[in-house]
C-alpha cells in the first residue's frame, strides 16, 4: 500500500481519497478507522454519586447479577446501561467483547495467555484477570494476528 500526503495551503479541511482496484476488508477497515466518531463518555455510579467515566479510564465492562459494571483505576462503578448499549457507545477500536458478559479495553491489556485449551486468559494492567469464552477465541486470535 502506498501512502501519499499533499500539502495544500488552500485546503480548508483534510480530505482522504482511496484509489483501489477493488474494495477489500483492509480498505473497509481503513475507511472505518478514518470515519470513527470520538468515543462517548459514560456515567458511572458509586456510593450514591455519579462520575464521568472517560473510555481511556476503563479497564473492562462486565455484567454480573443483572447489572453492568465498569472497572477503572478508581474502582468499580455501576452503569445504568445494558452491555450492548455500552458496546455501541464505545465506538473506539480499543474495546472488544470477550464473552457474552464482558468487554475489555485492549489498551489496558498486560498479556494474553494462550496456553489454556479452548480459552485465552487475559491479564489487565490493573491486575484483573478475565477469560475469553470459546465463542470469542477465534475473534481474539484474529485480532492478535494468530
Amino acid at each position: 500500500m502506498k501512502i501519499e500526503i499533499r500539502i495544500d495551503k488552500n485546503c480548508d479541511e483534510p480530505k482522504v481519497i482511496v484509489v483501489t482496484d477493488k474494495v477489500t476488508d483492509a480498505i473497509n477497515e481503513i475507511v472505518t478507522r478514518l470515519s470513527d466518531k470520538p468515543s462517548q463518555i459514560l456515567a458511572g455510579f458509586k456510593d450514591g454519586q455519579a462520575a464521568v467515566l472517560e473510555p481511556e479510564q476503563l479497564y473492562r465492562i462486565y455484567a454480573s447479577d443483572g447489572k453492568v459494571y465498569a472497572e477503572t483505576g478508581n474502582g468499580t462503578y455501576s452503569l445504568r446501561l445494558r452491555l450492548y448499549e455500552v458496546e455501541q457507545r464505545l465506538t473506539s477500536r480499543s474495546f472488544v467483547r470477550i464473552s457474552n458478559s464482558e468487554l475489555i479495553n485492549l489498551k489496558k491489556v498486560r498479556s494474553f495467555d494462550l496456553s489454556l485449551v479452548g480459552t485465552i486468559c487475559v491479564s489487565l494492567s490493573n491486575g484483573a484477570v478475565s477469560y475469553v469464552s470459546r465463542r470469542y477465541v477465534s475473534k481474539i486470535k484474529q485480532l492478535l494476528g494468530l
